[in-house]
């Protein structure tokens, strides 16, 4: 096997720290994801490029795991004639839809009312959409799915693993076990499943949590000797991690249902008593975090949901 997997590891101003990036170096010179758009990122990008004897204008073609402005970023800074690949999802979020956002904001304004938030709901929308500054504005060359064959990339398998975000996929290489899963897998952190609307305008929510268990079991029936993660160290043991993730996020879920037996609650509320601390700044994740407990405790019967006159909905188990 002649292709090579070179790691790059860029800097974010997100919580989450340093993204990688992987650039596969076979028939065609591609580049998986591609950072965030600050000039940090930019610098450390092109320097560990040249370190491995490359610059930006040599890399062939670029292949997005998802859409999340730190893996996109720095698309805006290359070459515009090196095609971009990606999941349908992908293309209004790069091509900045404006229908697209509309609808998006739309889908929280109603999800805000549905989860009892109190505030300014322009200002909290405005502060969910702020790490959208530090994505990139960019056509989508070519639309990838499930089974799809990337051309220069012929020996890997195309697997669609929605669940962190709707437009998630993960490359597979049968050869030797090799899994490059954006944020799919990560060593150390769980992936949140982040709210986000249906691809197709009207469709019901997407049940984040949900998708994200079964894409995970998904994985289960992969035969993986080693994960590149999107953050982080890669992972040996992908199929003990998986099922140490299940376990974990069920015993979550177990814990919130202690507290639904209280009294019942909204989503805003419980997402004040899980996140005391960061529910303010980090609104989207917190918010989709508590999302994810009470979608997988409906899901299993083991909360109901009221919803009352005001179109707010109240939990209790």
């Amino acid at each position: 096997m002649d292709e090579k997997i070179f790691k790059l590891v860029l800097p974010t101003p997100f919580a989450v720290g340093d993204v990688n990036v992987y650039l596969v170096k076979g028939d065609t010179l591609t580049l998986i994801d591609a950072g965030v758009k600050t000039e940090e990122a930019w610098d450390a990008f092109q320097k560990q490029l040249k370190e491995i004897g490359f610059e930006p204008r040599d890399i062939e073609q670029v292949v997005l795991t998802h859409h999340h402005p730190d893996h996109v970023g720095l698309l805006e800074l290359m070459p515009e004639e090196i095609p971009v690949y990606g999941h349908p999802y992908v293309r209004p979020w790069l091509e900045k839809d404006k229908s697209f956002f509309e609808g998006y904001d739309q889908f929280y304004s109603q999800l805000f009312t549905e989860f009892g938030m109190e505030g300014d709901f322009e200002r909290m929308l405005a502060a969910l959409k702020a790490p959208l500054r530090f994505s990139a504005k960019r056509a989508l060359t070519y639309e990838i799915e499930e089974g799809d064959v990337v051309p220069g990339l012929e020996n890997w398998t195309v697997f669609e693993t929605p669940g962190h975000a709707q437009s998630h996929l993960a490359f597979y290489r049968e050869e030797d076990g090799v899994l490059i899963a954006g944020d799919h897998i990560l060593a150390t952190i769980s992936s949140n499943p982040l709210l986000e609307p249906s691809i197709h305008p009207g469709n019901k929510r997407p049940k984040p949590q949900l998708q994200y268990n079964e894409s995970l079991r998904k994985m289960l029936d992969v035969d993986i000797s080693k994960v590149y993660t999107g953050h982080g160290a890669e992972v040996k043991k992908a199929h003990e991690l998986i099922e140490r993730r299940l376990t974990r996020q069920h015993d979550r879920a177990m814990q919130v249902r202690e507290i639904l037996k209280e009294q019942p609650v909204t989503t805003f509320e419980l997402t004040k008593i899980l996140f005391p601390a960061v529910y303010e700044k980090q609104l989207g994740l917190t918010l989709s975090e508590t999302t994810a407990q009470l979608d997988y405790l409906l899901e299993n019967e083991l909360v109901t949901k009221k919803i009352n006159d005001n179109g707010t909905a109240y939990f209790s188990a």
